[in-house]
């Protein structure tokens, strides 16, 4: 740890020090300036955020018209941001099924919001209907109900007890099924689990799995919603990393062509200004009595701002569209780069501009996650932040504004990078 980062541990809990040591000056663009201002190309949008760049002009631009506006915050009284705000993300949103915003600040808060919905339906069609089906792997945020759907019992250990209504459905990870065995797939494991199909309140998923980008296949999706219509089950998805064009859709649950009845937003949603929000079935979202859905800074004037020229900057720039252009150049370069390091790449996944490297387990010293670790460290000093998992994995998300030179520089020291670490351990 460098003499920087143990001051700061002085006064900080060791569990919120990053993975990498970079301390941020400014950002602009798609770079990240540190405290000697040297430039690093970012790979991770903060963490996936920021989708129209850093310090974008116009995000800049409207908060500074809040700040003018002298109405910092209002509780939960309507303000003219918000007004414009929610009129905007229903349009961008663009479902002809009618929907409901509730906006929140974070994403775990979205997370907790949608469980107690999910009860408050089930609970409206039976007393027993309030089993909530989450996948294996997949990570909806630290607070004590979002950890409650992981299926990681270190991670929740510290809770003490399990909630015996959540329920987790085995993932369909790509080694274990194919496009054709999708709804096969997803039926068997939905049999294994031997609950009463008319007990389950809610299923909800990652529109993919964040720690290693991992999509499903579409034919398992589409069981899954055939089986929810068929069994008056809600279906959530959890939109935090994949949200407002990250992936070269609006939303990640485009790519199965599929209709949630709630999806939880975030990261992306404000460009860095803390936002996050459901978009929900009315009927659904007006379950909660009057009052009952609130929170502290829910539709803060400046958040909604933020959020306003989040949707103007990816509609002006066509920065989804350019997303899934980009995507491609992206997918291939991947797939180029397990084929020339397939000793240590077990495999690769991408969509749009996020993308994931899981790394194989070499010995027992040189396991996947050591090695993401080395890959990360290195890229770091050659200047390219990449997200370190914790995991065998490596996350991959540029802005969506980065242009094809800048992410082919990036891509570069990625592969020096690998080289670097083959010189230096073997």
């Amino acid at each position: 740890m460098s003499s920087f980062f143990k001051r700061i541990n002085k006064f900080e809990p060791r569990g919120f020090l990053p993975q990498l040591e970079i301390f941020w000056k400014k950002a602009e663009g798609v770079f990240v300036f540190d405290k000697n201002n040297k430039r690093y190309l970012d790979f991770t949008s903060a963490i996936f955020l920021s989708n129209i760049g850093h310090a974008n002009k116009k995000l800049i631009s409207s908060l500074q018209k809040v700040l003018n506006s002298k109405i910092i915050h209002s509780y939960n009284y309507p303000n003219p941001f918000r007004e414009k705000y929610v009129k905007e993300l229903l349009k961008f949103y663009g479902k002809k099924i009618k929907k409901k915003v509730f906006l929140l600040s974070g994403g775990s808060e979205t997370l907790e919001c949608a469980i107690k919905l999910v009860r408050l339906y089930g609970a409206k069609v039976n007393k027993e209907k309030k089993i909530i089906i989450t996948l294996d792997g997949n990570w909806h945020g630290r607070t004590m109900g979002s950890q409650m759907l992981s299926s990681n019992k270190k991670a929740k250990e510290w809770i003490g007890y399990s909630d015996p209504s959540i329920r987790h459905l085995e993932f369909p990870y790509p080694w274990k099924v194919k496009e054709f065995n999708g709804k096969s797939f997803f039926l068997n494991s939905l049999k294994a689990m031997k609950i009463k199909y008319k007990n389950i309140a809610g299923i909800i998923l990652e529109a993919f799995q964040g720690w290693g980008c991992f999509f499903y296949p579409k034919s398992y999706i589409k069981a899954l919603e055939r089986f929810c219509l068929k069994n008056k089950i809600l279906l959530v998805f959890d939109e935090m990393q994949s949200g407002f064009g990250r992936t070269g859709e609006k939303f990640g649950y485009c790519h199965y062509d599929v209709e949630p009845n709630i999806i939880c937003c975030g990261k992306g949603m404000g460009s860095g200004v803390p936002i996050s929000g459901i978009i929900g079935d009315s009927k659904i979202l007006d379950l909660a009595e009057r009052g009952s859905l609130s929170s502290t800074h829910s539709a803060n004037p400046l958040a909604c701002a933020a959020g306003l020229a989040t949707l103007k900057e990816l509609k002006n720039k066509s920065l989804i569209k350019k997303t899934k252009k980009l995507g491609l150049i992206f997918n291939d370069w991947l797939i180029g780069l397990k084929n020339r390091f397939s000793k240590y790449i077990l495999l690769t996944s991408s969509k749009g501009l996020i993308g994931a490297i899981i790394f194989k387990d070499i010995s027992s010293k040189k396991n996947g996650s050591f090695i993401a670790s080395k890959i990360c460290n290195f890229a770091l000093k050659r200047g390219l932040i990449l997200v370190n998992t914790g995991r065998n994995s490596i996350k991959i998300g540029p802005p969506l504004v980065i242009n094809e030179k800048q992410l082919s520089f990036g891509f570069s020291i990625i592969e020096s990078s690998f080289k670097d670490f083959i010189k230096e351990f073997n």
